[in-house]
């Protein structure tokens, strides 16, 4: 499980380095193996955004997911063509570091300052200025969707 944000750079070759902390689970859950995609719910194209990172076995879970829902369903369609279209094998090198390719870094506005969030399954990676953002949009919008369904939760 991965938790907890870090603030990381991307390198003149577009590689970011993975944090110490997880390079030995990513070592053996997932031999290194990682997909890179867009975060569906995140990106809006020319804006800074966040992309979604998984380790291989996790992402396999979200296709065999994704290739269950309807072949004729118009939103079903669209969500397989933008996030498996978009989605990119990339694997940490023995420094820490992974290579974002060029398309999903011009797509979310990648620049030299990202930040890397731990979100149990998989990693988001937004743009240091978006995740700085957002982040003041949550603690001060009141954007209620959803609440209720999270109304029996316990913190």
């Amino acid at each position: 499980m991965f938790r907890g944000i870090s603030a990381i750079n991307l390198d003149d070759k577009g590689r970011l380095a993975i944090p110490t902390r997880y390079r030995d689970e990513l070592q053996s859950s997932c031999n290194r193996q990682m997909i890179v995609t867009v975060a569906v719910n995140e990106c809006c194209v020319g804006e800074p955004g966040c992309l979604w990172l998984y380790p291989l076995p996790e992402w396999e879970k979200l296709e065999q997911t994704i290739s269950k829902l309807p072949t004729l369903n118009k939103m079903a369609g669209q969500l397989r063509r933008f996030l498996i279209g978009n989605a990119s094998e990339c694997e940490v090198d023995g420094q820490g570091r992974l290579l974002l390719p060029e398309k999903l870094r011009k797509f979310a506005c990648m620049e030299k300052k990202l930040i890397l969030v731990g979100q149990l399954n998989k990693f988001e990676i937004w743009n240091e200025s978006a995740w700085n953002a957002k982040e003041q949009e949550w603690m001060t919008g009141s954007d209620t969707e959803g609440l209720e369904e999270l109304g029996s939760l316990s913190f």
